[in-house]
């Protein structure tokens, strides 16, 4: 089979740079650099003097590092992101930008694990340095822990049966492919909607296997710090679950702590101005162009 791949096509491009109001002397941060979609608009809409950081740790995103003295590739985790900007001597920025989706070339290389439609071994790894794959998870979780993350990163309401079919499977044999998974749980397949369950079996490992959850929180806490007064920060959920702890967070200035009212006044000291009282959603015309952006959501606000 022969397979096209490409890079993950900026999604709600226009709308990202409408609300990260960019000043052409100022400095971004581009958490997600993927395929360079984002950061390419931004650098259009800076000045000689302006600076965009990016980070990204999938080492296949750096064959598409743009030449440009303006931005900084920094090859890690978003999670990192105080360290390395203080590395550079930046201690606040103007914005900060990150799609968290996957991208669609890492779904269309087989050998990275992220699809259920290719016959692979078990990886899904964003950061190919790192030791555990989802191989390892599947086989050396219980089915407390693996019921756990179905149930948490992906809300199956049969995450119990799907643990414990996958429990069941390897005690004959080693789960070690996409399809070796596929048919360990083949009978908690619906026919008509055998895809989406699919894809959120895979969305809640692959969840797992990265620490995406615990990585977004770190990096979310970092970028409140980071942020000038009117700072601007946008982010790109995919899944509810990300979309409820970035809402946490411009409510709150943190995933996890709620703002209380001050003793003597009654107000809370609000840490953001919403630019987005809901998240947006992506126009049917952009659905139809990109298909991948059908779950998109945007949050942005604005550093009080």
């Amino acid at each position: 089979m022969t397979i096209t791949k490409s890079y993950h096509t900026p999604v709600m491009l226009n709308e990202c740079i409408e609300y990260l109001n960019i000043q052409p002397n100022g400095i971004y941060v581009d958490a997600t650099y993927g395929g360079s979609g984002h950061s390419k608009a931004i650098l259009r809409q800076l000045s000689i003097k302006g600076k965009l950081f990016a980070f990204d740790q999938d080492k296949d995103a750096q064959q598409n590092i743009i030449q440009d003295k303006r931005l900084t590739f920094i090859p890690h985790n978003f999670k990192y992101i105080t360290q390395w900007l203080h590395y550079y001597n930046i201690y606040k920025v103007n914005g900060i930008l990150a799609d968290l989706g996957v991208s669609l070339y890492q779904l269309q290389t087989p050998e990275r694990g992220f699809s259920y439609k290719y016959n692979q071994a078990l990886d899904m790894r964003m950061n190919q340095n790192q030791n555990t794959t989802a191989a390892d998870i599947i086989n050396t979780y219980t089915q407390q822990q693996l019921e756990k993350i179905f149930f948490e990163h992906s809300n199956l309401k049969n995450a119990k049966k799907i643990a414990y079919l996958i429990t069941q499977y390897r005690s004959k044999k080693n789960i070690e492919t996409t399809f070796d998974l596929i048919d360990a749980i083949q009978s908690t397949l619906p026919k008509t909607k055998e895809y989406s369950m699919l894809s959120k079996i895979f969305q809640a490992i692959r969840i797992e296997v990265n620490k995406e959850i615990e990585h977004l929180k770190n990096f979310l806490n970092q970028s409140y710090e980071l942020l000038n007064e009117k700072g601007r920060i946008v982010i790109l959920t995919y899944h509810s679950l990300e979309d409820k702890i970035v809402k946490t967070f411009m409510n709150n200035g943190h995933t996890d702590k709620i703002l209380e009212p001050d003793i003597l006044y009654g107000k809370k000291n609000i840490p953001f101005r919403l630019l987005t009282k809901k998240p947006l959603q992506t126009s049917e015309e952009e659905i139809k162009q990109n298909p991948q952006a059908r779950s998109a959501k945007l949050r942005a606000a604005e550093k009080i």
